[in-house]
């Protein structure tokens, strides 16, 4: 059995307030939350983010591996060799009797 007077108040319909206006209710021990991002104006759900190259690491991630622009075409054309100009010349050869 829990001990009296020791729990929070709880209040089902705390308001969740962003920018001013209310966002959400839920269930907290407090009656409103303040909060700056939300899923309605985070960059990510909303589908407004950048990628953001750092020190030109995606660059130099692309020109690595192969991937992307003019640069990337050439270094994967360079990493992939031509099958067809180095495989051997198959000669044919009539089989022989053996006899018995």
């Amino acid at each position: 059995m829990p001990k009296p007077d020791i729990h929070p108040t709880w209040y089902p319909d705390a308001k969740v307030i962003c920018n001013g206006e209310v966002v959400m209710t839920t269930g907290s021990t407090q009656p409103e939350i303040h909060v700056d991002v939300w899923s309605g104006n985070h960059p990510f759900y909303t589908g407004t983010q950048k990628i953001l190259d750092t020190e030109g690491r995606v660059d130099r991630f692309m020109r690595k591996y192969g991937m992307g622009g003019a640069d990337g075409a050439t270094a994967a054309k360079k990493a992939t060799p031509n099958p067809a100009a180095e495989a051997p010349e198959v000669v044919s050869a009539e089989p022989t009797a053996v006899e018995a």
